[in-house]
């Protein structure tokens, strides 16, 4: 772990690069200790129904999800959500310039003995580690 998952409004294809922004986070991600380089999984879903604030559909969003095992201290998961958050923002701060954007970003635990893993991912990795 960790696995990122991004939902974004519909209305923010048109200016934003999902597939890079998905590729910006998990190379931030490769550089964070904490986040073993074979657990990093970045997704992305496009919300086509949603609603926000004043109801004018200009309005748009990405919310960031980052779920990750237990175990990590409270001080550096805050240290890698804000750096998460960091490259989130900088990536969108071309869109965020000219649009009505909200971005947020939440990190939660998994509870090990409840989140079965398997995979063959680290057998694949020039630096499995």
């Amino acid at each position: 772990m960790p696995h990122f998952h991004l939902e974004y409004s519909a209305n923010l294809e048109d200016v934003v690069d999902i597939a890079a922004l998905c590729e910006a986070i998990r190379a931030e991600a490769a550089t964070i200790d904490t986040f073993p380089m074979a657990g990093i999984r970045v997704r992305a879903k496009r919300v086509d129904h949603f609603a926000m604030a004043d109801g004018d559909p200009k309005h748009g969003f990405i919310d960031l999800s980052v779920r990750l095992r237990e175990g990590r201290a409270d001080d550096v998961k805050r240290d890698a959500i804000t750096r998460i958050f960091a490259t989130l923002k900088d990536f969108m701060a071309p869109a965020l310039a000219t649009r009505s954007i909200a971005l947020s970003a939440e990190m939660r635990d998994i509870n090990a003995d409840l989140s079965p893993k398997f995979g063959t991912v680290r057998d694949h990795l020039e630096d499995p580690s």
